[in-house]
């Protein structure tokens, strides 16, 4: 009977967890020593079992979506710099690193925070920023679906007697990319500045 019981438990366990977890003998020899003919104990080592499954399985949810944020956060920040290009990056890259990419971060995780983790493994960051005057430095896109998640884009303003300026913002799909999100600005200067990529 106890051979039956175990079984089932480690059945369950692993159908529940989708094999993320591998049950530990000793948990469960412990469950059975215990347990004898009395139920209710059984019942609420059972319900211990669980939560502690729950725990860890929250645990490496919470680990992979913060693994995978610092990856698309690198990526990010390449693609940033190679839309720069040699002639742009070095003089902004100051304000960029401090004022703009860490509200590029914050859009990032809070894009992330209502991803489902299934819809998370199908994430990816796009690898071409535009050149020439076009606003797209890299879109986080759906590789299942080819739809865009969340786009940033950086646009080149000119005031008059104020000189160039670079809008850096980022539109998302719960709006059909509508709206402007902005980022913050960095000053260029009165000259026309450099083609993006150059």
């Amino acid at each position: 009977m106890k051979n039956w019981i175990q079984k089932l438990l480690v059945s369950t366990v692993a159908v529940l967890t989708l094999g993320v977890i591998t049950p530990s003998h000793s948990i469960w020899e412990n469950i059975l020593e215990h347990s004898g003919n009395n139920k209710t104990q059984l019942s609420k080592q059972s319900i211990d079992t669980q939560n502690y499954i729950d725990t860890v399985y929250q645990d490496d949810t919470l680990n992979d979506k913060t693994a995978f944020s610092e990856n698309v956060l690198e990526q990010a920040k390449e693609q940033a710099y190679m839309k720069f290009g040699s002639k742009i990056g070095p003089k902004i890259s100051n304000e960029f690193d401090h004022i703009i990419f860490p509200k590029i971060e914050e859009a990032i995780h809070m894009t992330f925070e209502n991803v489902d983790q299934n819809d998370m493994k199908n994430l990816a960051i796009s690898e071409k920023p535009s050149g020439n005057y076009s606003e797209k430095m890299f879109h986080i896109y759906n590789e299942a679906s080819g739809e865009d998640v969340i786009r940033f884009h950086v646009r080149t303003e000119n005031r008059p007697f104020d000189g160039y300026y670079y809008n850096f913002h980022y539109h998302t799909s719960t709006d059909n990319f509508v709206s402007h999100y902005n980022l913050g600005e960095i000053y260029w200067s009165k000259d026309t500045p450099p083609k993006w990529l150059s």
